[in-house]
């Protein structure tokens, strides 16, 4: 008889942050993770505790993805401050999956304060990175600080938007915005 295969506890993780991203934390919940891997929910306690311990791992996993692994891919490319910027930008427009569990993440903070201090830290983290890049391309305090809250706010700002564009589309729009942020 084959030994029993177990879920990977990657899989579990993954597999929370599109529930999260769909239905918010309260969604996360073992037996519909179990269910949608094709697995009992026994397997889910060889590697958490508990569902806390889940949520847990899922928020460090999404805070490793957003940030630390971007800044990996946007350093590796190489290039000026303004490549790295463009680089930067085409990676967030590229994890709508990630977006859908920002926002997920976003609303959770309102409700629940150790989230809200991740979310505080990685904001952080992501502003002082992009105040790097930008202060490549100015010596003004106050316009580094600018670009950069601009920036990211287009970033999570443009996910909430249901605005047209006449006969211009989302991405020609964003593409104008982040060259304009370049100059």
């Amino acid at each position: 008889m084959p030994a029993q295969t177990r879920t990977p506890r990657a899989s579990w993780i993954e597999q929370g942050l599109r529930v999260l991203g769909v239905g918010g934390p309260d969604a996360v919940r073992i037996e519909v993770l179990a269910q949608a891997l094709g697995v009992s929910k026994g397997g889910f306690y060889w590697h958490f505790d508990d569902r806390r311990a889940l949520l847990e791992e899922m928020l460090d996993t999404w805070e490793r993805v957003v940030s630390d692994d971007v800044i990996v891919v946007v350093e590796g490319a190489g290039g000026d401050a303004r490549d790295k910027l463009r680089h930067l930008f085409g990676v967030a427009r590229s994890v709508d999956d990630m977006v859908r569990v920002e926002i997920a993440i976003r609303e959770w903070a309102r409700r629940d304060e150790a989230v809200a201090k991740r979310l505080r830290r990685l904001d952080n983290r992501r502003m002082d990175y992009m105040r790097s890049l930008f202060g490549q391309l100015t010596d003004d305090p106050d316009d580094v600080e600018a670009r950069s809250m601009t920036a990211f706010a287009l970033f999570i700002g443009n996910h909430l938007i249901a605005a047209q564009h006449g006969d211009r589309s989302r991405a020609d729009v964003l593409h104008t915005a982040v060259e304009r942020l370049l100059v």
